[in-house]
This record gives C-alpha cells, sequence and structure tokens, in this order.
C-alpha cells in the first residue's frame, strides 16, 4: 500500500463531525418536501376538476342533442351541466360558462341554425364547458408563480339525429294522421 496509513475508526466513525448532521438535512430537505406535496396537491385537484368538467360537457351536449328545439336544447344543456358538476362534488369560484354552437354539413354554424337544418342534413352540437377551480387552499408562498385559481374547460360534440323533426314548436305540429290509402297501402 505504498507506505499509506489507514486507519479503522469502527462501526462508529467519528461522532464529533457527524453530531447535528440529520438536523441540517431535515432544515434543507423539509421545505422542499413541503413544496412537492402542495404541487402534488394541485395536479391532483386540477386533473380531478377536469374529469369532472369533461364529463359535464359530455352530459351537456347529449341533453342537448335530444331535444327537438334550441331553446329547450340550450336550457337543458346547462342544467345537466350543473348536475353533472354538483354530483362530482366541484365547486366552481364562479358559475360556469357554457358557450353552444352547432355544425350543418360539417360547416361550422350557430346553435340555433342547427336545430332548424332540415331532416336529413348531418348536424351537431358542442358544448364548451369552462369553471375556474379554487387553489387558495392549496397555495404555499415560497413557491414562485403559484396559482391561487385554474381555469379549466372541456368540449363535447354530439350529432342530431338525422331523420327526428327538429325546432317545429307548437304551432307547426299539425300533421295529417297517418291513414292507408285507397288501395289499401301505406
Amino acid at each position: 500500500m505504498d507506505g499509506a496509513v489507514i486507519r479503522d475508526r469502527g462501526r462508529h466513525g467519528d461522532r464529533q463531525r457527524d453530531r447535528g448532521s440529520v438536523s441540517v438535512e431535515a432544515a434543507i430537505l423539509a421545505p422542499a418536501f413541503i413544496g412537492l406535496m402542495v404541487l402534488a396537491g394541485v395536479a391532483g385537484r386540477t386533473a380531478v376538476a377536469a374529469e369532472a368538467v369533461e364529463a359535464a360537457a359530455h352530459d351537456a351536449a347529449r341533453a342537448a342533442s335530444i331535444s327537438r328545439d334550441a331553446g329547450t336544447a340550450a336550457e337543458r344543456a346547462r342544467e345537466a351541466a350543473v348536475r353533472q358538476l354538483d354530483w362530482r362534488g366541484l365547486n366552481c369560484t364562479s358559475t360556469p360558462t357554457v358557450d353552444l354552437s352547432g355544425t350543418v354539413n360539417g360547416q361550422a354554424t350557430s346553435f340555433a341554425a342547427a336545430f332548424r337544418s332540415p331532416i336529413g342534413q348531418q348536424a351537431a352540437v358542442t358544448v364548451r364547458l369552462s369553471c375556474t377551480v379554487d387553489l387558495s387552499d392549496l397555495r404555499l408562498d415560497t413557491i414562485p408563480g403559484m396559482p391561487n385559481s385554474r381555469r379549466v374547460s372541456a368540449s363535447f360534440t354530439s350529432p342530431l339525429d338525422r331523420y327526428r323533426s327538429r325546432a317545429l314548436g307548437v304551432a307547426a305540429v299539425d300533421a295529417a294522421p297517418v291513414s292507408k290509402s285507397a288501395t289499401g297501402g301505406w
């Protein structure tokens, strides 16, 4: 070993040199661990909120698509969105925004125009739902740039039945009863 002297300090090492090192390690690692836990809480709450908003947008689009007119569809879409968000326990900081739009034969149009499209044409309604989620209870001032809230949005498109009457209204329902023709056929 080239004349090197090796000392074996035994199992305990130099106790004077190691004294207080656990306190220093805890003082350095504890804030980092707390910050990591807060960030995990923010990510978790955002993911749960995004899933709830996605489900609410789906329910709202479906409720709108099975309605026969735009007015009823808009009302049912809003009700379905709020009902789903309540059921999921998501508390938005303000009223969730529900934006409604439509398409006819693949062309963007208004929500009402989708319901006015002739029977047989391909039409769909899209619901875009946005909700602001409160994160202030998770806020940690030592983490720079930490938001107090986060806006979560989702959209869903649901087709209107091609062969179902749309936007008839009460006055337009004067169809003649179905009867057999004189030849005995329908």
